[in-house]
């Protein structure tokens, strides 16, 4: 059994990535974070997802995040309430809107950091195939 750290947002992609750790068996500190995030209701998934799954879970308060970081200059919709999430296809155009730059490899480097703290052999993240070249740190 190898010990990791998975990044688990709470949505379908990275419970799904948690079950099938478990089920590869191997023993994974799962992590969360917070990151302001309009859709913060995931983090509740994440959570018991870790529960029902008997994995630690730790979740990482970066809510500062979305304030401080704009994509081109405007804020992402995906934290500030005053923009409008994009709805219809997930297009390029469509999803500019949703950009927290660089937000994947910050929450990485923090899972590298507790995966040298615990030993751990791996660190696991569900990207979306759908993560355009918008998104330069997918």
């Amino acid at each position: 059994m190898s010990k990791g750290v998975a990044i688990v947002s709470g949505g379908l992609d990275s419970v799904t990535l948690a079950y099938r750790l478990k089920a590869e068996g191997h023993d994974v500190h799962l992590l969360s974070f917070d990151y302001g995030q309009r859709h913060s209701k995931e983090l509740r998934y994440a959570k018991l997802a870790a529960r029902n799954l008997g994995m630690k879970w730790t979740l990482v308060d970066l809510a500062g995040l979305g304030s401080i970081f704009a994509y081109n200059g405007s804020a992402s919709s995906l934290v500030n309430s005053q923009v409008d999430v994009p709805e219809g296809h997930y297009t390029e155009e469509n999803m500019k809107a949703t950009v927290v730059p660089n937000r994947n490899m910050i929450m990485l480097s923090i899972a590298a950091g507790l995966a040298v703290s615990e030993k751990a052999e791996f660190i696991a993240t569900a990207v979306h195939a759908g993560d355009h070249a918008i998104y330069p740190s997918a």
